[in-house]
């Protein structure tokens, strides 16, 4: 059967309007969220759902929240690792970092207790899918927040540590880690760790896995 222009013409209109993704209230989202069974972010409106972790991603996660939790106990710092999110006002997004590290007490979004407003310190394990986003606009919203001191991407690909640092003059430092004997000076933490024990555990083509357990 030939359509003619005008049912042609809402069909176009049918197919374009189904494929807008929906946009949702902050508040439709928070909703959602509490009884979704997967993690999603909040893109101002947009609901986009995160995708699973690999082997080494977790390992990796693990293996720094874990360290800088010992390493700083009893200092006046907290630790969350994947299941918190983070609010960024200037971009209306709502985030789940890998790690994320906060000096003294969370403040936390409209009094949310899964949601917080002031990261000192945010670290991201780099997928394929994902690492253009987390190099470049993800920083770009990250920074907007006047509590971050620090961002550190870890490839769970290959040997590679990226680190961007705030000074007092406002300027971000950037250092690029890639042999197991460097250490990494988490600056916002005021804390130390090797890039071995980063990737403890952790099997990578390059690297000779009988030199990774630190």
């Amino acid at each position: 059967m030939q359509l003619t222009d005008r049912q042609t013409g809402q069909t176009q209109a049918s197919e374009s309007q189904a494929s807008e993704p929906k946009h949702h209230t902050l508040e439709e989202y928070l909703a959602l969220e509490e009884a979704a069974e997967f993690k999603s972010e909040f893109h101002d409106g947009e609901i986009v759902a995160v995708t699973g972790g690999s082997f080494n991603h977790n390992t990796l996660a693990l293996n720094i929240a874990a360290f800088l939790k010992y390493a700083l106990r009893g200092k006046a710092f907290r630790f969350f690792a994947g299941d918190v999110k983070v609010w960024i006002p200037r971009y209306r997004k709502l985030t789940y970092p890998d790690v994320m590290a906060i000096s003294g007490e969370p403040v936390p979004y409209s009094s949310r207790t899964d949601t917080l407003t002031n990261p000192c310190l945010i670290v991201e394990i780099l997928s394929r899918s994902t690492e253009e986003y987390d190099r470049t606009d993800k920083f770009r919203f990250y920074r907007s927040l006047d509590s971050l001191r620090e961002y550190v991407m870890v490839d769970q690909y290959r040997l590679e540590v990226q680190q961007y640092v705030k000074t007092e003059e406002g300027f971000w430092l950037y250092r690029v880690y890639e042999s197991l004997e460097d250490v990494i000076a988490f600056s916002a933490i005021n804390t130390e760790m090797s890039i071995g024990e980063i990737y403890d555990g952790i099997q990578l083509e390059e690297i000779d896995a009988e030199k990774i357990d630190v």
